[in-house]
Order: C-alpha cells, then sequence, then structure tokens
C-alpha cells in the first residue's frame, strides 16, 4: 500500500470506477466522510477517460438508457447539467436497412407501434416479437432454470431478422456476451426493464463528455464538498494497513483484481472484451445518426462523436465480446473497421489517424448461472462493490452504481446502534 498515511476518515473506498463512486457519493450524501483510493490517474475503471498518443479518448464507447434509473439519479445529485447526455427516444438504425423507432405514444403502444412500423423485418416476424414480448411478460420474466439466450430466442421463433437486428444485438450490447454463451435470465431483466418498462425506459441517453467527466470526476467534487476525498494514483495493496486507520472499507475493484485483496473470495470467472476503434476523418464526415448498426461484419456499432462530443469526424467503431477480431493486430483492425465502414458510407476518405483500445477483461462473462455466484467477502467490515456483484442485472454501467448504493447501505446498517 502506498501514501496513506495520516488519513483520519472512517470509511475507505478502494476503486475509483462507477461502483466505487456511486459508494462514496452514497455515503457522503448521508454526512459520511470517505477516502477513495484510485490507483489509476483519472476515476472511472473500466469507463474511464486515457490519453492515447496525446488525444484524449474514452477507453471504450457505452451509452446508457432511460432505465438506468440509480445513475441518472446520482448524476443529477453531484450537479452533472442534463446536456451532458443526448436523450432521445429509441431508435435503432442499421446500414443494412433495419429501422425500428419507438412512436410518441403512452407505453406499451408507443414501442409496440414502432415495432410494426419497422423496416426490415417481416410482418410475421413482428407479430412474432410482439408474442414473445408477451408472453415474457406473463411470466414475470423470470425462468425456471436459466438457459443462453440463443436457446430462449430459438425456442420463441426469434432468431430471423428480429433476432439479427434487435435480440442478439440487445443482448451482445448489455451482456458483453455471445448468444450462444449469454444467460437468458439476464437477458429477461434487460428486455424488463428496457423495451417493456415505462415510457421513457427505452430511451437511448448517449454520452455527450468522456466517461470520467460524465459522473466520477462530478462525484469526487461532491464528496470533497461534503468532507471527503478522492486519492488518485494510489495503489492499495493489502487491506491490514487500511484496517488500522478506518473502521469500514468498501472493494469497488474489477473481479480480476480481488485475489490480492481478498484472497479466496473471487469465484474463478471468465471474462469478456470491448474492442473501440477510432478513426478521425475530416470534420465534414457525419453519420445519419448519431449511433449506426453494422451487421455484416465485426464492428457491431459505429457513433458519431462529432454529433455527440463534438469531435468533428470522428467515428467510434465499437466490438463487444469475443470474437475473431482478438487475432488481429491493431492497426489490422483499425483498417478493417475502415472498410466495413466504406462499404456504408460513400465516398469515405481514407482516416488521418486511428487508435484501437482493447479492453480484454471488459466485464465478466454473463453465462447462465453466473448471476447466482455468492460473493461475499469473509473479512469483517469488508463490503464489495462492482457490475459483478448485482444478483441480477448484466455487468453494466447500472450495475456498477447499483452496487455502490447498496454497499453503502450495509456500511450505513453496521454503523447504526
Amino acid at each position: 500500500m502506498d501514501c496513506l498515511e495520516n488519513v483520519g476518515e472512517r470509511v475507505a473506498i478502494v476503486g475509483a470506477g462507477y461502483a466505487g463512486m456511486a459508494a462514496a457519493v452514497t455515503l457522503a450524501q448521508r454526512g459520511v466522510p470517505v477516502t477513495v483510493f484510485e490507483a489509476g490517474p483519472v476515476p472511472g475503471g473500466r469507463a474511464r477517460r486515457v490519453v492515447s498518443q496525446g488525444t484524449e479518448l474514452d477507453n471504450g464507447q457505452h451509452i446508457l438508457i432511460g432505465a438506468y434509473a440509480e445513475l441518472l439519479r446520482l448524476m443529477r445529485l453531484v450537479g452533472v447539467a442534463p446536456d451532458a447526455v443526448l436523450r432521445m427516444p429509441l431508435e435503432i438504425r442499421y446500414a443494412a436497412g433495419f429501422h425500428l423507432r419507438s412512436l410518441p405514444m403512452p407505453f406499451p403502444f408507443g414501442l409496440l407501434g414502432g415495432l410494426l412500423l419497422a423496416k426490415g423485418i417481416p410482418l410475421p416476424e413482428k407479430f412474432g416479437a410482439i408474442r414473445f414480448m408477451a408472453a415474457m411478460r406473463k411470466s414475470g420474466f423470470k425462468l425456471d432454470e436459466d438457459t443462453s439466450v440463443d436457446i430462449l430466442l430459438r425456442e420463441h421463433a426469434q432468431a430471423g431478422a428480429i433476432g439479427r437486428f434487435l435480440w442478439f444485438p440487445l443482448c451482445i450490447s448489455a451482456l458483453n456476451t455471445p448468444p450462444l454463451d449469454a444467460s437468458a435470465q439476464a437477458f429477461l431483466v434487460v428486455l424488463r426493464d428496457s423495451l417493456c418498462g415505462a415510457r421513457e425506459s427505452s430511451d437511448l441517453v448517449l454520452p455527450r463528455l468522456d466517461l470520467s467527466r460524465l459522473f466520477p470526476e462530478p462525484a469526487a467534487r461532491f464528496i470533497e464538498k461534503n468532507g471527503g476525498a478522492l486519492k488518485c494514483g494510489v495503489t492499495v495493496r493489502e487491506l491490514s494497513a487500511l484496517k488500522e486507520q478506518f473502521s469500514k472499507i468498501i472493494v469497488a475493484v474489477g473481479p480480476h483484481q480481488l485475489g490480492t485483496l481478498l484472497p479466496g473470495c473471487a469465484p474463478d470467472y471468465s471474462y469478456q472484451p470491448i474492442y473501440t476503434c477510432y478513426l478521425q476523418y475530416p470534420e465534414r464526415i457525419r453519420l445519419p445518426l448519431p449511433m449506426l448498426g453494422l451487421a455484416d461484419g465485426l464492428v457491431q456499432w459505429v457513433f458519431d462523436r462529432g454529433a455527440l462530443t463534438g469531435e468533428a469526424g470522428r467515428l467510434a467503431c465499437v466490438i463487444s465480446a469475443q470474437g475473431d477480431h482478438q487475432q488481429l493486430g491493431l492497426d489490422e483492425l483499425a483498417d478493417l473497421c475502415h472498410r466495413e465502414l466504406a462499404h456504408v458510407l460513400p465516398d469515405l476518405p481514407a482516416p488521418l489517424w486511428s487508435r484501437v483500445i482493447a479492453e480484454k477483461r471488459a466485464t465478466i462473462a454473463c453465462t447462465p448461472g453466473v448471476k447466482g455466484l455468492a460473493l461475499e467477502p469473509t473479512v469483517p467490515d469488508v463490503y464489495l462493490a462492482g457490475d459483478y456483484t448485482d444478483p441480477e442485472y448484466p455487468p453494466t454501467l447500472e450495475a456498477a452504481v447499483r452496487s455502490g448504493v447498496r454497499a453503502a447501505g450495509l456500511v450505513g446498517q453496521a454503523r447504526s446502534p
């Protein structure tokens, strides 16, 4: 452990990702001073700002949805401006012709009407999708036994065009796990809270700031105003010295780091990557929408950073979950992303520069049963937070924030007389 002397606060948080900062904000709001220790130079964890060859980028392109109630609530609490995100009704457009847009009508008519008017899928499949959602709603979005998303969708005749353009991409985006391996139960939780939730739940909420500025840095200012502190560049190597100065500790690090801090606590997870390729084109290059789906290659989604963050001409290609792209060099991958974009954007010039950021352990593999694993620390007065600890949500920013709020609640209960 480095540089931890003269710290007087009672609650320590190890890790300044979205989970750790959510815990810190929750405690600070209750008048509990906290100290957050972060090994990296900026807060954000696996959703943070990085500097690559002098250019500030996100380590991955994340999107939020209206169902992320806890994250959006905490963003408001710490003073994040409403224009920090671009919020829009659900609209999914693929270069291959599929286009789904929710209609401005009360739930569920807006989504159902949008589905019936969607382009690129046969009418029988549209009615089949409505029957599928109705059946899942009737079951309470619960399965008697977890299985894979692929099996679930095939059992309900959802593996045609509707699967290709809607269900499979939703699975990969939310669970970061291929449908053949992904947990159907976790997928149904996403379906329950987004497409089958309240009208605003399916909204796309696209960040217009980098991921550190979106929440972790405003959260740091909030806890500092409330008597806490964020200490970046400080590596906690063991908990024993922290326990000498703090009565409670929240460990909010990645699951692959648990073995060092809490030996014997972490299950043997497998992991899934996220690759983000930034391509800088002349400023005139833009997409028809802030995000566009690609269905015929490795790239799943491309984002117009000019429309979102003002970085004109910069496109961000996202490849979630495992696949053949992991065998390519970064330059080869950037070239492939450019070629896939050139197929759908007429007269696309060569990029001025490219950067590929590979988060090889971006999330745990969200497979059947993985969310049922027990995750209880064996050290007294030590609590866990992280997207992998949520009992039902897949490993998303919302799951991370919920876990932080939950850990703060456990600390509060332990402090009560």
